[in-house]
């Protein structure tokens, strides 16, 4: 056991009013990017089986790979940097058990 390396955790207060705005703004941009993919989510999850779904700026983009969605969704809104949602949406809709 003694060869294993064991990362370490490092924790750091962030305290700059600049990058707790751009957080504050990542965050923002991602919670309106849910909220949009929320809204839309039958017609989506009916009309894109077995693709994958980006949504950025509030746009959905669908592609066959998730590189091929990014892309997409960078090309459009590169602004969105960190707030990007992306999804693969099964084939078949069946039952699925999560556990955590």
């Amino acid at each position: 056991m003694k060869d294993q390396h064991i990362p370490r955790i490092i924790m750091e207060e962030v305290t700059d009013p600049e990058e707790l705005a751009q957080a504050r703004a990542l965050d923002e941009r991602f919670a309106r990017n849910s909220a949009w993919l929320q809204r839309h989510a039958t017609e989506i999850y009916t009309q894109y089986r077995g693709k994958c779904i980006c949504v950025a700026g509030e746009e959905l983009f669908v592609a066959d790979t998730p590189e091929e969605v990014l892309a997409q969704a960078r090309a459009a809104h590169p602004e969105e940097k960190g707030s990007i949602l992306i999804r693969y949406i099964p084939r078949e809709k069946v039952a699925r058990i999560y556990a955590y």
